[in-house]
């Protein structure tokens, strides 16, 4: 039987997108666990400062292959306290909620030398020429998977392609129902990463990525956020900075743990993004304070004025509930 020429006809598939991809240049990986992975590899990264304010599975991608562990705090502004690093050691920077600005950025590569930025949750802001960045597609986007990477290094050794069709469960029930019947398998498809090699991202993911109106999903995104801080910005402990298509709005206040559950019993379902930060950081800590009462409102582009409306009223609702 022939098995290497390409079907022609049957039933139809799948279309395939054509439109442009933001970051069509960058290294596409299976995920952002992987492009740390290939970084440590591509640039034999032996030791790494990293915050404490920070996903396990980072810190777990860098025990699975050797690498030195060094911690340090952020403070309530987003940015790290002062650290000293040694000449063979990497610095971790995340780029919490994109409040760091290029210059920034660019001003800490200067004083750090080996640096990493996150841009988990800034994937509108584009990457710096000569510093390692990463991102993580299914954050911003309807996707079980992908990261990319703008990087230098060359990782030694071929990198299988990922697939990602038997993973989209919980993405295609949600389309059709609700997101609480499919949470069990939004969590199984996190925790799959935890087992993955570092591959290249799937052609399933990279198709669905050039599905997507990317300037109307940042306009959106930063319409929300604006719409949220008027209405939130005297009640919040931060002074967040405006940001272009921004992950989440940066919601920090006292009780904000019961304030989340407030929400979530109201189907406003609002993230504990780092549960073992209140695990491994003292409770006085900054850090800890941050894990437990920051609360990362959604902003995204499937939502407008009128959820952003809700989202207000019911958090002055709470706070005035408990000032009686």
């Amino acid at each position: 039987m022939i098995t290497d020429m390409k079907e022609i006809g049957g039933y139809m598939e799948l279309e395939q997108y054509r439109f442009p991809m933001l970051y069509e240049d960058g290294l596409k990986l299976n995920s952002g666990r992987s492009c740390l992975a290939y970084l440590i590899k591509a640039k034999d990264i032996r030791e790494i400062a990293l915050p404490y304010f920070m996903c396990d599975s980072v810190i777990d991608i860098c025990k699975e292959y050797g690498v030195k562990i060094r911690f340090y705090s952020v403070g309530k502004n987003f940015e790290p306290e002062e650290l000293r690093v040694a000449d063979t050691e990497w610095f971790y920077l995340m780029n919490y909620y994109g409040q760091l600005t290029n210059q920034d950025i660019q001003n800490y590569q200067m004083k750090y030398k080996k640096l990493i930025v996150d841009n988990a949750q800034a994937y509108f802001q584009k990457p710096i020429n000569g510093i390692d960045t990463l991102y993580t597609c299914r954050k911003f986007f309807g996707v079980a998977d992908g990261g990319i990477l703008y990087t230098d290094g060359e990782f030694q050794g071929k990198l299988e392609q990922d697939e990602s069709f038997s993973h989209m469960t919980f993405l295609l029930g949600r389309y059709e129902r609700t997101g609480s019947e499919f949470y069990s398998s939004m969590k199984e498809n996190n925790g799959r990463f935890v087992r993955s090699p570092v591959k290249r991202m799937s052609k399933l993911t990279e198709n669905l990525l050039h599905s997507i109106d990317y300037r109307d999903v940042e306009k959106r995104r930063t319409m929300n956020y604006r719409y949220l801080h008027d209405r939130l910005g005297n009640l919040n402990e931060l002074l967040p900075k405006p940001v272009e298509g921004p992950f989440a709005y940066p919601f920090l206040v006292k009780n904000g743990l019961k304030l989340r559950e407030w929400l979530i019993r109201h189907k406003i379902y609002v993230p504990l993004l780092w549960a073992n930060v209140l695990k491994e950081t003292d409770k006085d800590s900054p850090d800890f304070r941050l894990a437990a009462d920051l609360l990362p409102l959604p902003c995204d582009q499937r939502y407008g004025e009128a959820e952003m409306e809700r989202i207000c009223n019911l958090i002055k609702k709470y706070i005035k509930s408990i000032q009686r």
